[in-house]
């Protein structure tokens, strides 16, 4: 299932220490899980306005990525990674939160809208297409349902009794991401959206 070619997968978040480890930089958190998996580092870019990392997976070019711009500018940062790299979109898989998905559940596809994620529009907007590959990490809702609760939510930390569940489902989102390398988007939709979160 390796293409020839280069293979981009973007995690979505802000940039900056009072933004780290928020539910909205779980994007963030997955793709530097994956490149400590892979010994690799990433290295600031700035014709990209990106941090970026390379490796190969059985001859496979693959491009980790993290925009420094905000999560409502994540299409430029893309479209530029893509223009620099040579990624077809149907190559680029980008890994973001999402409300509407409880904690410690995830969900790969193909292509769609943006279900309200911010980077995920932007992106959409930039590329002009909806066909590209999301990993969506579920992050839960609040617990009241206004729009200014979501926006404050979004940016607030896990808690303690969340932590273990994070972990989880990071780890889990990095042998997706490698799945989607090697295997593609079905057979890694057939292995990982049928999952039962664990406890």
């Amino acid at each position: 299932m390796i293409s020839d070619g280069t293979k981009l997968i973007v995690g979505l978040g802000n940039p900056g220490l009072i933004y780290a480890g928020s539910r909205h930089n779980i994007g963030f958190a997955v793709l530097k899980s994956l490149a400590g998996s892979l010994k690799i580092n990433f290295k600031r870019d700035g014709s990209v306005s990106a941090l970026v990392a390379k490796y190969k997976l059985l001859q496979q070019d693959v491009v980790l990525a993290l925009p420094q711009s905000y999560m409502n500018l994540s299409g430029i940062a893309v479209a530029a990674l893509l223009k620099k790299f040579k990624v077809n979109p149907k190559d680029l898989l980008v890994v973001c939160d999402d409300l509407d998905l409880e904690l410690g559940k995830m969900k790969i596809r193909p292509q769609g809208s943006s279900g309200g994620q911010r980077g995920i529009a932007s992106i959409i907007e930039q590329l002009g297409t909806q066909d590209f590959g999301r990993l969506r990490i579920g992050i839960g809702r609040p617990k009241s349902s206004g729009r200014q609760d979501s926006a404050k939510y979004v940016l607030s930390g896990f808690l303690r009794k969340e932590k273990a569940a994070v972990k989880q489902i990071e780890e889990d989102a990095v042998s997706c991401c490698l799945s989607w390398v090697e295997n593609g988007i079905v057979q890694t939709m057939n292995m990982y959206n049928t999952k039962t979160p664990r406890a």
